[in-house]
C-alpha cells in the first residue's frame, strides 16, 4: 500500500514538471492580455467578470472536457491526438466507413496545428518571462529580446543530450513555481478577500449579458489560461490518469486561482500595474528572483513540448504521413527519450523567427489562440466518434455530452479568428505547410505502391519458375525488404542478375505499421512458407513500437527458422522516384514527394540493421 502511494507521489510530482508547464505559465499573461487589450473598460464589475470567466474557462474545458472526459478515451493507455485518431479511426472503420477517410485528414491536420502551436509556446512563455525585467527596471528593456534568443539557444543546444539527467528537477521546480504563484495570490486576496465572490459564475454570466460584443472579442486572450490543455491527454501514456488527476485537483488547479484572483485584487488597488500584473505582485526585492523562477518555470515548459513534437513526429512517420527521420535514443532506459535533430533545428529556426518577427508577449498572443482552439474543437469531434462508435454510447448522450463542449470550443474559435490578420495567420500558415508535406508524402507512397505493384511479378509464382532450374545456392540467410507481401522485391532481381546465386534461407519481409499505440510481441510476426526454404514474413508494428527488425526476426527461432546473426544479410531496393506529368498528384507534389523520398534517412538506420550486414539496391520507379 505505502509502495502504491509512493509512486502515485512520484507519478504525480512527475506530471505537475511534465504535463503542467505550459498552462502554468499562463499566469504571466492571460489578464495582461485581456486588460491590456483595450477593449474592456477598468471597473471593479469587469474585474470580477472577466476572473469569472477565466475561473469557468478552466473549469469547464480543463477540469471537466480534458480531465474528466476526454482522458478516458485512452488508445491502450496512451492518449494525444494520434493516439484519439487512431481510436476514432478504428472506431468507426466497420460502422462508417465513408467518414474515415475525411476523419482522418481532420486529425492530421489537427496534428499538424500542434507544430504551429509548437511555436509560438516556447516563444511567448520565454519571452513573457523575460519580460520581467522590464519591470525591476527599463534599463533591461533592450537585453529581453537577446535574452530571450539566448535562453531559447542553450534549450534547444542541449537536446542532443538528453534531458534524463536534468528531468528529475522538473517536478520540484514546478511544485515551487506553483506555490509561489499561490502564495503571490494569497497575500493580495488578503487585502480584498471580496474578490472570492468572483467564484461565482453569476459575474461571468453578467459580464456576457452586459457586453456580448466585448465578452466574444476578449475569449481570444481569455483562451490563453487553457493553453497546454491538450498536455494533460498527450501524456496520459507517461504518469496514467490519475496522477495526471491528482496533480491538477490538488495543486495546479488551486495554485493558478489563487494567482489569477490575487492578479485581480491587485488591479482594483493599482490599475497601473496592468501593464504586467503578474511582476507587478511581488515586492520590489523580489522581482528579480520570481523573474529567475519564471524562467526556469517557462524553459520546462517549453521543453516539455519540444519532447512532444519529437514524439509525436515519430508517431507520424510510423503512421506513413511523413518520411523516415534520423531519430537518436538519449536514454539507454527510457526509449521515449528521443532526440530528432532535423525537428529539433526546424522548431529552434521557426521560434527565433517568431521572437524576432513579433517581439513581445503582447504580439505574440495575438498570434497565439488560433491553432490551440481548432485542436480543441478536432479533440471534441474526434471524441464524438469514439464514444458513439467506439464505446457505443446512445446518440441523444453523445451529442449532448460533446455538443456543448463544441460549442463552447466553436465560441474560442471564433473569437480567435478575429486575431487572424494580427499574427493568427502564423501558426495556421506553419500547421498548413506540414499538413501539406504529410498528405503529399502519404499520397506519393500510395502511387509509389501502385507503381511498383503494376510492374511487379508475383513472388510464388517467380519463385516456383526460379526453382525449375534453381542458380547456386549459398550459406547464410538473406532478408529481402519490400514494401508490398507477395510480389518480388527489386533487390532479388538484382541479385540474382548480377550476383546468379540465392542463399540457404530467403526471408520475404514486409513491415506494416498499424494505428494502434502498441502490438505484443506475441502478434509481432505473420509468416508463410514459400517453400524451398524462402518464407513470407510480415513484421507488425504499432506507432510506439519501436521499428527493431533484427530484434523482431529473432521470435523466427521457434518457428524452424534459424538465424545466425553474422551470416545473415540484409538487401534493400532504393527506389529513385522520378516524377512524370499525368495521372496521379500534381506536378509540383510529385517534384516535393521526390525530394522527400530522396532526403529520407536510410531504411538500414530507421530499422535498426546492422551496417556491415546491409547490402542496397537502386532503381528507377516513375510516378
Amino acid at each position: 500500500m505505502s509502495a502504491s502511494k509512493s509512486s502515485l507521489a512520484s507519478l504525480t510530482l512527475g506530471a505537475i514538471g511534465v504535463v503542467y508547464g505550459d498552462i502554468g505559465t499562463s499566469v504571466l499573461y492571460t489578464l495582461k492580455e485581456v486588460f491590456g487589450s483595450g477593449h474592456v473598460p477598468f471597473t471593479t464589475d469587469n474585474v470580477y467578470g472577466v476572473l469569472s470567466i477565466v475561473f469557468w474557462t478552466l473549469t469547464v474545458i480543463v477540469s471537466l472536457k480534458y480531465v474528466t472526459l476526454v482522458l478516458r478515451a485512452d488508445n491502450h493507455g496512451e492518449g494525444g491526438l494520434v493516439a484519439m485518431l487512431a481510436l476514432a479511426s478504428q472506431s468507426v472503420k466497420d460502422k462508417a466507413p465513408a467518414l474515415r477517410k475525411w476523419m482522418l485528414l481532420i486529425g492530421i491536420f489537427g496534428t499538424c496545428l500542434f507544430y504551429g502551436d509548437g511555436v509560438i509556446t516556447p516563444a511567448i512563455t520565454v519571452l513573457s518571462a523575460v519580460e520581467g525585467l522590464d519591470v525591476v527596471s527599463p534599463a533591461f528593456r533592450k537585453a529581453v529580446i537577446p535574452l530571450t534568443l539566448l535562453i531559447l539557444l542553450a534549450l534547444f543546444w542541449v537536446q542532443k543530450r538528453g534531458t534524463a539527467g536534468i528531468g528529475r528537477f522538473f517536478g520540484p521546480i514546478m511544485v515551487l513555481w506553483f506555490l509561489a504563484v499561490a502564495a503571490l495570490g494569497v497575500h493580495h486576496i488578503a487585502g480584498h478577500p471580496e474578490i472570492l465572490a468572483a467564484l461565482s459564475p453569476h459575474h461571468a454570466i453578467g459580464f456576457i449579458v452586459r457586453q456580448p460584443g466585448t465578452s466574444f472579442i476578449i475569449l481570444g486572450a481569455v483562451v490563453l489560461c487553457v493553453t497546454g490543455g491538450e498536455a494533460l491527454y498527450a501524456d496520459m501514456g507517461h504518469f496514467g490518469k490519475r496522477p495526471i488527476r491528482v496533480a491538477w485537483f490538488s495543486i495546479v488547479m488551486p495554485c493558478l486561482t489563487l494567482n489569477y484572483f490575487g492578479q485581480g485584487a491587485l488591479l482594483l488597488s493599482e490599475p497601473q500595474a496592468v501593464s504586467n500584473p503578474f511582476f507587478h505582485m511581488a515586492p520590489d526585492w523580489l522581482t528579480l528572483p520570481l523573474v529567475g523562477l519564471a524562467t526556469m518555470a517557462a524553459v520546462i515548459a517549453s521543453q516539455a513540448l519540444i519532447s512532444g513534437a519529437f514524439s509525436v513526429t515519430k508517431q507520424v512517420i510510423q503512421l506513413g504521413y511523413l518520411p523516415r527521420l534520423q531519430i537518436q535514443h538519449t536514454s539507454t532506459r527510457d526509449t521515449g527519450q528521443i532526440y530528432m535533430p532535423f525537428v529539433n533545428w526546424s522548431l529552434f529556426v521557426m521560434i527565433v523567427l517568431a521572437v524576432v518577427l513579433f517581439r513581445s508577449s503582447s504580439h505574440l498572443a495575438a498570434a497565439y489562440g488560433i491553432a490551440v482552439t481548432l485542436d480543441m474543437t478536432i479533440t471534441t469531434v474526434l471524441t464524438f466518434f469514439v464514444i458513439r462508435y467506439g464505446w457505443g454510447y446512445p446518440l441523444a448522450l453523445c451529442v449532448a455530452a460533446t455538443g456543448f463542449f463544441f460549442a463552447i470550443d466553436l465560441a474560442f474559435f471564433s473569437s480567435n479568428l478575429l486575431k487572424l490578420a494580427e499574427g493568427g495567420w502564423f501558426p495556421i500558415l506553419i500547421g498548413g505547410a506540414v499538413f501539406t508535406l504529410m498528405v503529399t508524402w502519404k499520397d506519393g507512397r500510395e502511387l509509389l505502391s501502385r507503381s511498383l505493384r503494376d510492374s511487379s511479378i508475383d513472388l510464388t509464382s517467380f519463385l516456383e519458375s526460379v526453382f525449375l532450374s534453381p542458380p547456386t545456392r549459398v550459406p547464410g540467410t538473406a532478408v529481402f525488404l519490400s514494401a508490398e507481401p507477395g510480389i518480388v522485391p527489386n533487390a532479388l532481381m538484382h541479385n540474382l542478375k548480377h550476383n546468379k546465386v540465392l542463399h540457404a534461407q530467403n526471408l520475404f519481409v514486409t513491415r506494416r505499421a498499424h494505428e494502434v499505440p502498441w502490438i505484443g510481441l506475441d502478434k509481432r510476426l505473420e509468416v508463410q512458407a514459400l517453400g524451398s526454404d524462402c518464407w513470407q514474413v510480415v513484421v507488425h508494428y504499432g506507432f510506439k513500437n519501436e521499428p527493431d527488425l533484427p530484434k523482431a526476426l529473432e521470435l523466427l527461432a521457434g518457428r524452424g527458422i534459424d538465424l545466425n546473426p553474422m551470416t545473415t544479410s540484409y538487401f534493400l531496393s532504393r527506389d529513385i522516384v522520378t516524377p512524370t506529368l499525368g495521372s496521379g498528384m500534381a506536378f509540383w507534389r510529385e517534384k516535393l514527394f521526390a525530394a522527400m523520398h530522396h532526403g529520407a534517412s536510410a531504411a538500414a538506420e530507421y530499422l535498426n540493421l546492422p551496417s556491415n550486414a546491409v547490402v542496397e539496391l537502386g532503381s528507377k520507379v516513375e510516378i
